[in-house]
């Protein structure tokens, strides 16, 4: 097991850690403590179930535990998979003191956190993401859910963990698609908030793409404490906490509108960002030289950066305004200054944005 990188969550009486390294899965010293009670439900997909769940089970020898595999994939992301997680917690006999193990991507993450939240008025839940995505975004912050027809994440609730587990020796599996989606999430860091990280990103992409283990460290470990850290000062996101959200109104509405099928979240969240920084910069507010770079860091990295061709712009702006940043019917998007300055811009004009949906506008 590598050295172990720790980050601490303080939100009044309540916090958690964010323990990043390799090898942690194998340390049931990490996580077993935090167990109170007797009984377990490891939550994981049918990809992830046959490569780590072995690992944890040893370690539950002395409870009441059962696993479950969801089917993998955004489109499993639903109120039946979140009542297949109940349904198995009934069977157990799971009381209050039951933790459930997300053991996952943030679609596991997110489904485990929600029913987490709601059995019994809130269980305790142990974040293990097993994608980098999860690692530097869904895992972290406690906000769960699930997806409806109408919009990504619109059923859900804020429920923190009591630990987020990040073993690196996961993202070894993890297919190169899949991993680079999670490298956009990193970016959205630099991008909206710290423009000195989004330089060093820029200095030296070649790392991250080769999964270099110190590059990674750093990287997972500098988004989360910079997540963290806004999260400590606006845990249900009443102001600041908004910001991570940069890219992410054009993100959602790709992925609705196209069915969750065509974009990985990453993808879209790349492909968002890029259409925030050109929309600000048409709007007067930032240089579109930093939109063509930060285009330029993301193509460096394997990530899109235009939507795909032949879809509809008013369905894409229907999208967006059931989007859960909006007030009163008003577009309200997380917009930016340039690198490192985003900003919550309200009463967007629908007509500026129905544009930024056209390729290469």
């Amino acid at each position: 097991m590598s050295a172990v990188r720790e980050i601490e969550v303080r939100l009044g009486a309540r916090g958690y850690s964010i323990r990043i390294g390799r090898g942690l899965l194998d340390d049931a010293t990490l996580w077993r403590p935090l167990l109170r009670g007797r009984h377990a439900l490891i939550v994981t997909n049918t990809s992830v179930a046959p490569l780590y769940q072995a690992r944890l089970q040893p370690a539950l020898a002395d409870l009441h535990w059962r696993a479950l595999a969801l089917p993998d994939g955004e489109a499993h992301k639903t109120l039946a998979s979140v009542a297949r997680i109940w349904d198995a917690l009934a069977e157990l006999g799971a009381t209050r003191d039951a933790c459930i193990l997300a053991l996952g991507g943030g679609v596991v993450g997110d489904m485990a956190g929600f029913a987490a939240a709601c059995w019994m008025r809130g269980i305790d839940c142990v974040q293990m993401p097993t994608t980098l995505l999860a690692m530097v975004d869904s895992a972290v912050g406690g906000k769960t859910g699930v997806d409806h027809a109408a919009g990504k994440n619109l059923i859900g609730a804020f429920h923190q963990p009591r630990l987020v587990l990040a073993d690196l020796a996961t993202l070894d599996t993890l297919p190169p698609r899949e991993y680079r989606a999670g490298l956009a999430e990193i970016v959205k860091i630099g991008a909206l908030g710290d423009a000195a990280f989004l330089a060093q990103l820029e200095h030296d992409p070649m790392a991250l793409n080769a999964r270099e283990d110190a590059a990674l460290t750093h990287a997972i470990a500098h988004a989360c404490a910079y997540k963290a850290g806004v999260v400590m000062r606006d845990e249900t996101e009443q102001g600041e906490r908004a910001l991570l959200n940069f890219g992410h109104s054009f993100a959602h509405a790709l992925e609705t509108v196209t069915g969750y099928s065509t974009l990985l979240h990453g993808e879209a969240v790349a492909i968002g960002m890029v259409l925030a920084a050109r929309l600000s910069a048409r709007l007067g507010h930032a240089p579109m030289a930093d939109a063509q770079r930060l285009a330029a860091l993301l193509h460096a990295l394997d990530l899109p950066t235009q939507p795909p061709p032949g879809l509809d712009a008013d369905a894409l702006l229907a999208a967006m305004r059931l989007d859960k940043k909006n007030r009163a019917g008003t577009l309200r998007l997380i917009l930016w200054r340039g690198a490192g300055q985003a900003f919550i811009a309200a009463d967007v004009d629908a007509d500026h944005v129905r544009a930024s949906w056209v390729r290469n506008a």
